[in-house]
This record gives C-alpha cells, sequence and structure tokens, in this order.
C-alpha cells in the first residue's frame, strides 16, 4: 500500500476548516496578540481590554452611530443653571450579569473606587472633575462638578461596576473580579478557557436583544496565523489587519474589510527626570535623527503628527511644521551639548551617549519599529539597547518607578481627546516628567471653559508648545482596517473601541 504525505500547508487548511466547520454559526470569534490579563474597566490599559470592556459593560452615555453622545444606563438628566451639578436618572429596566438592578449606589461606588487613591485607577483622570456623587434615591444620582460643565454627558463614558461586589471603595487589581467580571453590557462573561481565549455569551435581559449568540476572544500571538485563521474560517473577526495581509484577504471572496480611524497616536516618550534627556538640545538632536517615514513604512500606512492629537481633530494645530530628519542640525546640537564625536560614538566627559529603548510586549508591531530605531540611532553614533516589557514590569518601571530612558507607545482616546492626563504637570499619566506653566495654564484653560473656540484654540496652542519643548517626538496616527467574514452583516465598526455597536450585528 502507497502512503501519501500531504504537504504541511494542505493539512493546515484542513484541520482550520474543520475547526471552522465544527464551530456554531450563531458564535463569533475574534483574534487578539495577547488575552487581557484583567477584566476591569478601573485598570484598563490596552486596546484588547477596552473592546472586551465594550461587550461586558456599559457607561452612563455612549456614542450613536454619528459620533453623537446618547443615553446608555441613564434613562434622562438635569444640568443646574448654574452648570455645576447634573441629577441622572438610571433606567430601571438596567440589570447587572447576575440579576441584580442596577443603582444610583452602583454609579455613586464606581466614581468614588476610582478617585480613592488606593484604588490606583489608571482612569483616576476620568472622573476628576466630579466633586461628589451623592445617591438621591434607587434609580437617581446627583454629581456635583469641580467647576461648570458644558457638557457633562460627554465626559460620562466611563463603565460602572457593581457595587455589591466589593467591599469597598479601595478596589484591588488583584480582586477576584478580574475573572469573574459582572457587568450590563449586550454579553456576559462565561469563562476563561486553558487555550488562552475568553468566552462570552448573548445577554438576554439586555435592552439591545444582541443578535449574535456568543463570542469567543482568542489569542493568536502570530498575526499571520490570525490571517490564516479568517481565511480558513476559524475566525470571523481580525481587529487590525497588518498592511501585507491587505491583498490577499481583500482578494478573498469571503472576507469583507472595514476601513476605521482610530483616534491614538504613537510616540517616543523621553525621561526628563533623567540626564541626558533633561536636556532640551539632546532632545531635539535625537528628534532630527529619526528618520519617520522609514519606521512607518514596514509596519502600514497613517498620517504623521506633529502634536498630541491626531489631524482630523479640532484641537490639531496644522501650522506647526512636519518633521524633517536633519543629521547635520543634530550634530550641531549635541556638540553645543558638550558632546564631540569620537570615532563612530558621541562622548561626553568620556561617557558615550547611549539609551535604552522600552517597548510594551502588547504593542503590536513594536518589535518592527524598535529595532529599524535603533539601527537608525547607532548609524548616527548613538549606542541603543532595546527591551520589550510585560504588563507587570512596565507598570514597575515606567508608571511608578520611571527606570527608562526612551519609550516606545501609543495613547489612544476617545473622542473627547482629553490630554490632560498626559502632558499636565499634576497629570496622572505625565510619567515622562514633562512640565511646562503655560501648558499648564491653557490645558486648566480648555478645562475650565464653556466656550468652545476658546478650549479649541488654547488646545490649539497647547499642540504648538509641546511641539517645540519636545518632551516627546511624535510620530503618527496608523490607517486602520478590520477584515471578518462575509456571514457577519450588519457590522459598524466603533473608530475608538471597535465593539460598541457590536450588539446590531449578525451572522446568517
Amino acid at each position: 500500500m502507497t502512503h501519501r504525505i500531504l504537504p504541511s500547508s494542505l493539512v493546515l487548511a484542513g484541520a482550520m476548516l474543520t475547526l471552522g466547520t465544527l464551530a456554531r454559526a450563531s458564535e463569533f470569534r475574534y483574534a487578539e496578540d495577547q488575552a487581557p490579563g484583567i477584566v476591569n474597566p478601573l485598570f484598563a490599559s490596552t486596546m484588547s481590554e477596552a473592546r472586551v470592556h465594550e461587550l461586558l459593560f456599559e457607561g452612563l452615555y455612549t456614542d450613536d452611530k454619528d459620533l453623537a453622545t446618547k443615553p446608555a444606563l441613564a434613562a434622562s438628566s438635569q444640568l443646574s443653571e448654574d452648570r455645576t451639578e447634573m441629577t441622572i436618572r438610571l433606567r430601571p429596566d438596567a440589570r447587572w450579569h447576575d440579576g441584580q438592578p442596577v443603582t444610583a449606589g452602583d454609579v455613586a461606588f464606581t466614581i468614588q473606587a476610582m478617585k480613592d487613591p488606593s484604588t490606583a485607577s489608571t482612569e483616576q483622570g476620568r472622573v476628576a472633575w466630579i466633586e461628589s456623587a451623592t445617591v438621591v434615591d434607587d434609580l437617581t444620582v446627583r454629581l456635583r462638578f469641580v467647576r461648570p460643565e458644558a457638557r457633562p454627558e460627554d465626559k460620562l463614558f466611563f463603565k460602572i461596576l457593581p457595587a455589591h461586589k466589593f467591599s469597598g471603595s479601595s478596589v484591588k487589581r488583584t480582586d477576584g473580579f478580574r475573572t469573574r467580571p459582572v457587568g450590563s453590557g449586550p454579553f456576559r462573561l462565561d469563562r476563561y478557557n486553558d487555550d488562552g481565549s475568553i468566552s462570552m455569551v448573548r445577554n438576554p435581559e439586555h435592552s439591545s436583544a444582541p443578535a449574535i449568540e456568543s463570542m469567543t476572544m482568542r489569542e493568536v500571538s502570530d498575526k499571520g496565523y490570525q490571517a490564516k485563521l479568517l481565511i480558513y474560517e476559524s475566525l470571523e473577526a481580525l481587529v487590525r489587519v497588518l498592511p501585507r495581509d491587505l491583498a490577499t484577504l481583500q482578494a478573498n471572496r469571503k472576507v469583507e474589510l472595514y476601513p476605521y480611524q482610530t483616534n491614538s497616536w504613537w510616540y517616543l516618550g523621553y525621561n526628563l527626570s533623567r540626564a541626558p534627556f533633561d536636556d532640551p538640545k539632546v532632545r531635539e538632536a535625537l528628534d532630527l535623527m529619526v528618520d519617520i517615514p522609514s519606521l512607518l513604512a514596514p509596519i502600514g500606512t497613517g498620517d504623521p503628527v506633529t502634536g498630541p492629537y491626531v489631524p482630523s481633530s479640532p484641537f490639531y494645530n496644522h501650522e506647526v511644521p512636519g518633521h524633517a530628519r536633519d543629521t547635520d542640525r543634530a550634530a550641531q546640537l549635541l556638540e553645543e551639548a558638550g558632546y564631540t564625536r569620537s570615532g563612530s560614538t558621541w562622548t561626553k566627559g568620556g561617557k558615550p551617549l547611549s539609551l535604552k529603548i522600552s517597548a510594551h510586549k502588547s504593542l503590536e508591531s513594536a518589535q518592527e519599529v524598535v529595532i529599524n530605531l535603533q539601527s537608525q540611532l547607532q548609524a548616527q553614533g548613538v549606542g541603543v539597547q532595546v527591551e520589550f516589557l510585560d504588563e507587570v514590569s512596565w507598570r514597575s518601571s515606567i508608571w511608578r518607578e520611571r527606570k527608562f530612558d526612551l519609550v516606545l507607545s501609543q495613547w489612544s482616546f476617545d473622542r473627547n481627546e482629553d490630554v490632560r492626563e498626559q502632558l499636565h504637570s499634576q497629570g496622572s499619566r505625565n510619567f515622562t516628567g514633562y512640565k511646562s506653566a503655560e501648558v499648564d495654564r491653557l490645558l486648566d484653560l480648555a478645562r475650565d471653559t464653556l466656550d468652545p473656540q476658546e478650549k479649541k484654540q488654547a488646545l490649539r496652542s497647547v499642540h504648538a508648545l509641546v511641539n517645540a519643548e519636545r518632551p516627546m517626538t511624535f510620530l503618527w496616527t496608523l490607517d486602520s482596517y478590520s477584515a471578518m467574514s462575509t456571514q457577519v452583516r450588519n457590522v459598524v465598526v466603533h473608530p475608538f473601541y471597535f465593539f460598541t455597536w457590536a450588539d446590531d450585528w449578525a451572522l446568517q
């Protein structure tokens, strides 16, 4: 008898096709490079977490499909004449996944927990403008603001948590809620699986009555393998398609591409409390050594940014000139800062100019960017080491201890584009140590004013000042495409959070 050995690619294809065929028609499967370590909106730090939060939790308000604010858990509201208080009435039909009613106490608890310093919430800045939250009755909560607010509902998108699942306002990352979350969203968490995937099932009590019965997030670190899983019908969606896979997926009749714009931008952040990065001439020199188009080309397409907003933002200052590489000017600046070129290396006082670039392991395409950046800087006489940190190390070394030279990272925002926490000297996310009295003043003005034009002008000035002072090198905002099986219908992708409108999606 002759045994025929099939090519490995055909075996892989057959295995994937079998997996796809066995999947229930009502199951929606999507891939993430790395599964969320915890599921708790108080500690959101990655977009994979944010996407899961959109499925499991709700805020008081959310976006409609025109990106206008609409009620979610809120039913109605009334703003005081002086705009310092807002009374919110909750939907009486809202229920937690365990059947308990959503109450005003849950809203007050969530705000208190986010504000509690011992919680150390990454989202603390999103409620800093709320002075207090008072329960009026089971369905009514009164919010008092630190100062008058023009449109407070636009800031009430943060997710509400069930007070009855916690023992006090101090919430820990290690709390059991992180793997047994209870939300009020259109899906509820069913289980964590041994393969790193997370299974979610439809919440039949939710007002939207989602058409899809179950959602499964699969952890697939290899982006190329993700594309194969979609082609062979073992996934229904890829959140972001790599540029190299766009043509292949576009040519597949069973796949539909959906372009969307993320409200995020990449940057290189300097540790301003550490020499020599406290010297603006050194920062400018490093900035001028970077060839941004060459860093971007291998990972995709996008728009360069010159400040802390995306080009489509009303706050983006288009009068700020774009970045231009200038190695001659970089050399002049280093000489002015006391460095001399010794052979192929810049030195000062006999010590070579060197740095370490840190990046988060979960940052998609970070490795390609960091390796290319290392090559660019080393070619200009700067010694470079690289490190890729997991979540624990990132929080410890970057956020708390600030033991870094240069980070490659990205900031993602909702449509409020509030950069105060990143750039104000008192900002909770200002880990670079940037301080500017004028930027603080302008950010305070933008926060306090009720005049949208005054806010716009203040933030455009912030853009220009931050560009000039270079606490970071601004890189780009990426063009993004998601890919889905043509079996998924009614798809509209939210540009910031992806799954916000997934309760409208359906599988045929």
